[in-house]
């Protein structure tokens, strides 16, 4: 890809880019939110067109007019967004619009599970491809993008942070087929935030800022402080939390013998003022459903819920709200934002009232000014805040939806994978953001599928496994990942939190 550009309104989202790939390498390309990393693979992938520039595959110029004409050319994209259809089953979704067909154009269901079934064995994937897509955990759905973009068995294959919602041993997987693919002279570019992975897996690393190219490197030769100065324009330090005892505090959240089918199995624990509850477990552990029922977003067959020593009935979000509880969902693009509207709309929806007078018209320049004071605070990459939600790159979408939560004013915040495809840069400064909301007397839980995410956050660590709640542990310097895993994968504890607090 050479002299690459590309304009939106009010954005000059790529300047002269240029970028090359080798056949069987894994070709990383770093920056941060807004540097333009997924919209120059999607103008490699058809999706957006150049304003100028030219592509070259094999030494031959081509222009890929759309999504399908770049699939004839042999590129795939895994998109950093789900792009799948929930209410069709995974098979469905793997194979849409090449189905296979039986006679008079009938679609042949054996012959579709089947083809699904061999993908998912290769990639040693544990899926039904009957089932529905729309029922299926974030992590679940996450593996069925990167099956359905192997299926077309692309020579050049673009993963938009591929591992955002996977765990540790999914992520072994995952690299254990991106080497065979390599072997087989695929070539791959490998769009992630995560700094540790681009040493285990890349070859070359290219490094863009504010929609233009820095530089080239080689992996296995460059440090990662450096690739991050590069990223950022300066240095980021991260500074480890440090654990203050909150045992004194007042108890602000309690869940007693919480339960829900097979996916909550009597799970109780108490969240106290200015502390930060770290959930740590495996893809299926139960933790996004344990921050959905206190939320009331799902239904609990039984259990007890107390906020500020009082049973609380929540039965809905709503509810959840008129307690000042905020929840920000793994899954930002369906439960965070509303995509069509813009950014000064989506921080205000939590607080419409606040913006309404008397017969109910909403004051437009004061939800302008406290859109601006928020896109200040959280850095929100935007030319403005009337700018949709939907054109913002992944990390400041998902800055928006802490900005609408911040508004809000809650005493307990729910953070759901609240780094999940955001650069090294914006993690530190969320990071701080949490800390200050708890040295403000916010209580809070952040779940996390990255260990040391959880270890770097959390005055303390609940550990779930298959529903139950089988530990919790200090943070600071005396948890190891050693210690949260063997908690994590010890199936048939049952832990009482009587004694427990340590």
């Amino acid at each position: 890809m050479k002299g690459i550009e590309k304009r939106f309104p009010g954005v000059h989202a790529l300047k002269n880019i240029h970028f090359d790939l080798h056949a069987g390498e894994v070709h990383a390309l770093m920056g941060e939110n807004g540097a333009g990393k997924s919209t120059l693979m999607k103008v490699l992938s058809g999706i957006y067109q150049p304003d100028s520039g030219e592509f070259r595959i094999d030494g031959e110029p081509v222009q890929p007019q759309g999504p399908r004409e770049a699939q004839t050319l042999g590129v795939g994209i895994i998109h950093q967004e789900l792009s799948l259809m929930n209410d069709l089953t995974v098979a469905q979704n793997v194979f849409i619009g090449r189905e296979p067909r039986r006679s008079f154009g009938r679609l042949d269901e054996a012959e579709l599970n089947r083809q699904a079934s061999k993908i998912f064995e290769a990639m040693n994937l544990q899926l039904d491809p009957k089932a529905v897509v729309g029922d299926l955990t974030i992590a679940k759905q996450q593996m069925i993008e990167i099956a359905k973009a192997l299926s077309y068995r692309s020579r050049i294959l673009i993963m938009d942070e591929p591992t955002a919602a996977l765990n540790d041993t999914e992520v072994a997987e995952l690299f254990a087929i991106i080497r065979q693919l390599k072997a087989e002279g695929v070539g791959i570019v490998y769009i992630s935030h995560k700094m540790d992975e681009i040493k285990q897996i890349a070859d070359r690393v290219t490094v863009m800022r504010d929609g233009e190219y820095v530089a080239t490197v080689q992996a296995a030769d460059t440090p990662l402080s450096r690739i991050i100065s590069m990223m950022v324009g300066r240095e980021v330090s991260e500074q480890p939390l440090q654990v203050p005892n909150t045992s004194a505090n007042e108890v602000v959240l309690e869940v007693k013998g919480l339960n829900r089918g097979r996916e909550i199995r009597d799970v109780g624990f108490d969240l106290r003022r200015g502390e930060i509850l770290g959930f740590a477990g495996l893809m299926g552990s139960g933790r996004t459903e344990v921050a959905r029922a206190i939320f009331g977003a799902d239904p609990i067959d039984a259990g007890e819920i107390h906020v500020h020593g009082k049973p609380a009935r929540i039965g809905s979000p709503y509810d959840a709200v008129r307690l000042r509880i905020g929840y920000l969902s793994e899954d930002r693009k369906h439960f965070g934002l509303a995509t069509g509207m813009d950014v000064r709309a989506n921080v205000a929806m939590t607080c419409l009232d606040k913006f309404s007078n008397a017969v109910g018209v909403l004051d437009e320049s004061e939800m302008q000014a406290v859109a601006q004071r928020y896109i200040q605070q959280l850095g929100i990459r935007t030319p403005s805040d009337k700018q949709q939600v939907t054109l913002l790159s992944g990390g400041n979408q998902q800055k928006v939806v802490i900005a609408k939560w911040l508004l809000r004013d809650c005493d307990i915040l729910i953070f759901d994978e609240p780094t999940r495809g955001i650069d090294v840069g914006a993690k530190s400064e969320i990071y701080k953001l949490l800390e200050a909301l708890a040295e403000q007397g916010c209580a809070i839980i952040v779940i996390s599928s990255e260990l040391p995410e959880v270890m770097r956050l959390s005055h303390r660590i609940a550990v779930m496994c298959e529903g139950r709640l089988t530990g919790i542990l200090p943070g600071g310097e005396n948890t190891t990942q050693e210690r949260i895993m063997a908690l994590a994968t010890q199936r048939d504890a049952v832990m009482s939190l009587a004694g427990e607090r340590e």
